[in-house]
Formats: C-alpha cells, sequence, structure tokens
C-alpha cells in the first residue's frame, strides 16, 4: 500500500517554503482502529506528511539546474511535538520552511496546524541521493504535478 499523506501544495517558494494540506476522511482505513469511538489522525503519519512536503521542498530547491538525478531521502527526525489531535473532517495545514541547504543535505522546519491552531511540529533532515531509476522519476514528477496542479505560478518539476 503507498500513501500518499499531502493533497494539495497551495504556495512554493524554492528555496524557502512550501504550504499545503492533508484532508483527513473518515473513510481512511487505519482510522476505525486509531481509535474506535475516538477517531484521531496518527501523529506518526502527520510527520510523515510534512516528511513527503519537506522533501517536496528540498528537490525543488536543490535540483533547479542540477545534471545529475537526486531525490531526498528522509535521514532524521528532531524535536517532533504534538499539540492537538486531528481527527476526521479536519484539514491539515502544512507548512516546511527550508532551515539549510548543502549540496548533499537540506534541513527544514515542519508545522502542521488544523484551523490556525498548532497541531504538530518536527525539524527534519534529508539526504539528497542519486537515484538512477526513471520509474521513480517519472512517479515523483506525476505525483508533484498533481499536487500543484492548481498553483498560479509556474515551477519546474524536478
Amino acid at each position: 500500500m503507498r500513501f500518499f499523506l499531502v493533497d494539495r501544495v497551495h504556495e512554493l517558494r524554492p528555496g524557502a517554503f512550501v504550504r499545503g494540506v492533508k484532508n483527513v476522511t473518515l473513510s481512511e482505513d487505519f482510522l476505525g482502529d486509531h481509535f474506535p469511538d475516538n477517531p484521531l489522525y496518527p501523529g506518526t503519519l502527520i510527520v510523515e506528511a510534512l516528511a513527503q512536503l519537506g522533501g517536496f521542498l528540498v528537490e525543488c530547491s536543490a535540483l533547479e539546474g542540477a545534471s545529475d538525478k537526486r531525490r531526498a531521502v528522509l535521514g532524521q527526525i528532531d524535536k517532533a511535538k504534538f499539540h492537538s489531535p486531528c481527527r476526521p473532517g479536519d484539514q491539515i495545514e502544512l507548512r516546511c520552511t527550508l532551515v539549510s541547504a548543502l549540496a548533499g543535505a537540506a534541513q527544514i522546519e515542519g508545522e502542521a496546524s488544523v484551523q490556525g491552531k498548532r497541531a504538530a511540529q518536527a525539524t527534519l533532515t534529508f539526504r539528497l541521493v542519486k537515484v538512477d531509476s526513471e520509474s521513480v522519476h517519472q512517479q515523483r514528477r506525476n505525483l508533484y504535478r498533481l499536487w500543484t496542479q492548481d498553483l498560479d505560478q509556474a515551477i519546474a518539476i524536478p
């Protein structure tokens, strides 16, 4: 099973930040068990959504004009904190800010909120890894096109 945990990107500024959303629906399989009669969106999946969006930001920032094909791979999670629960019907607003970038690595600060109230935050470190599989690159390009299809700005999909 694949987990794509970002539904849409609302704003992207390569080298700076990205904003997107995850819509929580009652039909997601794991909510029946997490927890019966009190469904909560798991905090680990909020961090994964931030990692997916943060990896997109890192790739868009680092890969502009690059000749080799590299992809962001999550290497470390620091300072993950959970502040308030997310429930079915919530739209989780995701924001990732690029804190530092080197030739082979980058760090972002991620924050998730619901209706302006902080739900979670984490510092995520990525490595940029050379990937020789064209199918991996095509899958990422297709996903990124879906995420960004409603953006007003033209972006280069890495």
